[in-house]
């Protein structure tokens, strides 16, 4: 059974657990399935998650826009999984440690880093990846799964502190699910019990490989089963479900006294809507018309229609929340293209100690930079 029928077919929700049917909490038409419980969020929390979850699909739009003007290097587009990016986060505590990977631009935001400091990078300045110490966010992973032997490792690392109150939440993709980081991570959290839980994003395609070549299990959320943790799958569409599902993870996570902490592994099942990254062309390995039935479940309509439904949201209101959007996202792309970096910086952080041959490159650049002024290499070197 595919994934997408799974969805169709499931109107349930329960805690956390090893059924393979995908847990929902909305169905397409905002309305609560029967017998599901609604997460314990107040209205105005509600209306920030979706707001939240708007901002990233609007974020996304003009960061792939602008790359493709030259104004920012490869980025790797997360519509469609912004819903599940969000809710996570959400669920987190600030106390609480993030582990992305490059596509989680909105869940970095919402535990705490800013929107300039996701495009600086892009950029190629440093300072976007300068967590401020406040914020609990990893630096981005590029390489495929090499974040879950590491976001094992601290988890691991604070249950021998004694810090009971602190659980780590490490994103992956399906694709990272073939790598061994990823066994040696969970096998190690579960032999010794760490406050971790990882979310696999399993959004149908590993670049151009499908799920179903990735791994001759019926799903992934029961690879736990073989390292002795709990295993959930959530409808990654459905973001009050993946809120639910991530918060009772956190919570089994951690523990007052310490000694029943439990990891967790969650696969939140969705679909990638656009490229890998723009470097990437899906139509050469998908169908035009795939996206269009997970689109029919997509988690900024799904939850603004929960929110109409119940009243907590209206046009007004709405056009209140775009132009908030607007404003935010205009404000950090003025600061993320404004800021400059130092080319000395390139030549830091290679070695412990700077070699004679890079300080030579480095002294011959800045008497360059001295002769020049800071123009643009191209134009000095024509």
């Amino acid at each position: 059974m595919s994934a997408q029928k799974e969805l169709d077919q499931h109107d349930t929700s329960s805690p956390v657990t090893a059924d393979d049917q995908p847990i929902q909490i909305l169905d397409t038409d905002g309305n609560v399935r029967p017998n599901a419980t609604v997460p314990d969020l107040s209205d105005e929390e509600l209306i920030s998650m979706y707001e939240d979850i708007k901002l990233a699909r609007r974020f996304d739009q003009r960061a792939i826009s602008f790359q493709r003007q030259g104004r920012l290097a490869t980025y790797a587009p997360m519509t469609g999984q912004e819903g599940a990016q969000v809710a996570t986060s959400y669920a987190l505590d600030d106390q609480d440690w993030l582990f992305p990977t490059y596509r989680e631009h909105a869940a970095k935001h919402v535990h705490g880093v800013d929107l300039a400091s996701l495009l600086k990078p892009l950029r190629g300045l440093r300072e976007g990846y300068a967590v401020p110490d406040d914020v609990n966010v990893m630096p981005e992973y590029i390489p495929i799964a090499t974040q879950v032997p590491q976001a094992m490792g601290m988890a691991w690392g604070h249950k021998m502190q004694g810090k009971t109150d602190q659980a780590v939440l490490c994103h992956l993709g399906d694709g990272a699910t073939s790598e061994g980081d990823f066994h040696e991570g969970l096998n190690f959290a579960g032999v010794f019990d760490v406050p971790t839980v990882f979310v696999c994003n399993n959004n149908q395609w590993a670049i151009s490989v499908p799920r179903e070549r990735q791994t001759a299990s019926e799903t992934i959320a029961q690879k736990a089963q073989a390292y002795g943790i709990d295993g959930v799958r959530v409808d990654g569409l459905d973001p009050l479900a993946v809120y639910q599902v991530t918060k009772e993870a956190l919570n089994k996570a951690k523990s007052p006294t310490g000694d029943e902490l439990r990891p967790t592994l969650i696969e939140a099942v969705q679909y990638r809507y656009g490229a890998h990254t723009t470097a990437d062309d899906p139509s050469v390995y998908r169908e035009a018309d795939e996206a269009d039935e997970w689109k029919e479940k997509d988690p900024v309509d799904r939850l603004q229609k929960y929110l109409y439904n119940e009243g907590l949201l209206d046009e007004g209101i709405e056009a209140e929340i775009d132009d908030r959007i607007e404003a935010k996202i205009s404000d950090a792309i003025a600061e993320a293209e404004s800021a400059e970096a130092d080319p000395n910086q390139i030549f830091e952080h290679v070695y412990d100690e700077m070699p004679d041959r890079l300080r030579e490159q480095r002294d011959e650049l800045n008497a360059l930079r001295e002769k020049y002024g800071d123009e643009p290499f191209n134009e000095v070197l024509e």
